[in-house]
């Protein structure tokens, strides 16, 4: 018994390996480029660029829906919307008004443009049409904007042969805001701008007018589900960069703006939702020696627009 006892304290044969220990120990050898590494930006980017040159293209959907007409309301603003060419299709004068300097200019820049319809109408009428608001004797009719879809923007893009050059817009809600947005973008040769279908500004006539021309050439579409939208933007090789005063990134230091790129703009008191901002391959700042908090949507655009095409130039 003591024997056995003895016996039972030896070790016996050990199952090894196989090697693996050794071989785990091995270096894998030098790390791939950017472009070899699954799931890396400039990887997606390289895909993206092979696809497009087999004419490979995602299958598009054009158009993005319409919004509803819109009136403006008042001599000075009905005035000033014809000058600086908001889109109209009517423009209705009360019966015996009284034919001051704006009336007469408003009615001379409608008839210019040679395809505005003059209606002249009684005031009831237009109190009621203007739901009782001071119109001033002057009406006019914007008909429905006509939104891009998403796709559209990259698909302008391709057919030029130029990296997409994108700005989506969350959680803006003032119209000036995003005509300032569309204005830069066209300035910057970017394709176009991207705005939630619902909680955002659309194009109204106050977006037409800061543009100052701009929303003509420049299309504004509308998605169902901005986080959804930037998801696709990234399969197709776009590298997704969000502004935010936390970011971890600082803008000169973002190779990514000299390709395809979406440039992601929130709200100046909210900045980005949570799942838009989760959705960024990239969260960038803007540097402010001034100690500026923020800057508005039109503003931030502008300056990320510049950096853009001027890595791009």
């Amino acid at each position: 018994m003591a024997n056995n006892r003895r016996m039972s304290g030896k070790k016996g044969a050990q199952v090894g390996s196989g090697g693996n220990r050794r071989r785990g120990l091995e270096g894998k050898g030098p790390t791939p480029p950017a472009e070899m590494r699954k799931g890396h930006v400039k990887q997606r980017a390289a895909a993206a660029k092979a696809r497009r040159a087999q004419g490979a293209r995602p299958q598009l959907r054009r158009g993005g829906g319409k919004s509803s007409s819109e009136l403006v309301v008042g001599r000075n603003p009905v005035y000033e919307a014809l000058r600086e060419g908001v889109p109209a299709n009517t423009l209705y004068i009360q019966q015996f008004i009284d034919n001051d300097e704006r009336v007469r200019e408003a009615i001379q820049l409608a008839t210019e443009r040679g395809n505005i319809n003059l209606m002249e109408a009684p005031r009831p009428e237009l109190d009621r049409m203007t739901n009782g608001l001071n119109h001033q004797g002057l009406v006019l009719q914007v008909p429905p904007y006509e939104y891009a879809h998403p796709e559209d923007l990259t698909a302008a893009a391709y057919d030029n042969n130029e990296d997409p050059l994108i700005v989506a817009l969350d959680g803006v809600t003032d119209p000036r805001n995003l005509g300032a947005v569309v204005r830069s973008v066209s300035a910057f040769g970017g394709h176009g701008v991207v705005v939630p279908e619902r909680r955002s500004a659309g194009m109204t006539a106050g977006a037409w007018k800061t543009s100052a021309g701009a929303a003509a050439r420049t299309p504004v579409a509308r998605a169902t589900n901005l986080t959804r939208v930037l998801e696709q933007y990234k399969k197709e090789g776009i590298t997704v960069v969000g502004l935010a005063a936390d970011g971890e990134a600082e803008l000169g230091d973002v190779a990514a703006l000299g390709g395809p790129v979406v440039v992601v703009v929130g709200s100046e008191g909210k900045g980005l939702s949570r799942l838009v901002g989760e959705t960024c391959d990239v969260r960038v700042r803007i540097p402010m020696p001034g100690g500026a908090e923020s800057l508005n949507a039109g503003v931030a655009a502008g300056i990320v627009l510049y950096e853009a095409s001027r890595r791009r130039a």
